[in-house]
């Protein structure tokens, strides 16, 4: 039997783990796979598994809800499609109101280059938001693929800030060639990261708006990454 559960609050490789052989420990259970970037677990067994059981080993901070179970490898193959987009939804639109955001701050009076100024102040500015809102889950996540943050996780704490600080550099347009050569630094070490993960395939959560948003970690996250790199260094060079 095959019962898949949607379990919010894993925000790191470790989490997974304590998820994966807390489910396992249960009697009847023959094997246990659990995705990080989407959230879900599904449980084979031979009988049943109770759900209210579930719910009593796991500890409170995982949320856990029944999903409905699939019969067909096809199906579940298209819903982990499906869920893939849907989650990079909420990422998607923040960009959308970035870029029109910056454009309409822009309109009378064009300049591409304020404008991509602009788009890079805010992108820093609303980002870092969100990783405020969870500063140690974000702090977590992040060391999951940062160069950097492996190594010194005292970084990752204060990385939310070197965002902020960066965003209203560029929104002040206060020592912007600096601002603009720290991005290409902080972000080109980030991406490299990224890039690590998506090459050995490695499954999971994306840290760029923290822990509120379930986010997987896909190549929209190197398209983010290498966009602002380009904007950096086309406006060093301009």
């Amino acid at each position: 039997m095959k019962s898949t559960l949607k379990i919010s609050g894993m925000t790191c490789e470790g989490c997974r783990s304590f998820v994966k052989d807390k489910l396992g420990s249960l009697d009847g259970v023959d094997d246990v796979k659990v995705d990080l970037a989407s959230g879900e677990a599904v449980i084979y067994s031979k009988n049943p598994v109770s759900f209210s059981l579930i719910r009593e080993i796991l500890p409170s901070k995982y949320s856990v809800t029944k999903e409905e179970t699939l019969n067909l490898d096809i199906q579940g193959d298209k819903i982990n499609k499906v869920s893939k987009v849907e989650q990079l939804k909420p990422l998607f639109i923040i960009l959308a109101y970035i870029l029109i955001a910056s454009i309409l701050l822009n309109y009378k009076n064009w300049s591409s280059s304020n404008a991509m100024l602009d788009f890079m102040g805010l992108f820093y500015i609303v980002f870092s938001f969100f990783k405020i809102l969870d500063i140690k889950g974000f702090s977590m996540s992040f060391r999951m693929y940062d160069p950097v943050a492996k190594k010194a996780p005292l970084y990752g704490s204060i990385y939310p800030f070197i965002e902020v600080l960066l965003g209203m550099m560029f929104l002040t347009r206060f020592e912007v060639k600096i601002a603009l050569i720290l991005t290409v630094v902080v972000l080109g070490i980030t991406t490299i990261g990224v890039t690590q993960t998506l090459v050995s395939k490695r499954t999971i959560k994306c840290a760029c708006l923290g822990t509120t948003l379930n986010l997987p970690m896909t190549e929209a996250t190197f398209i983010e990454n290498a966009l602002m790199i380009i904007m950096a260094f086309s406006l060093i060079f301009s």
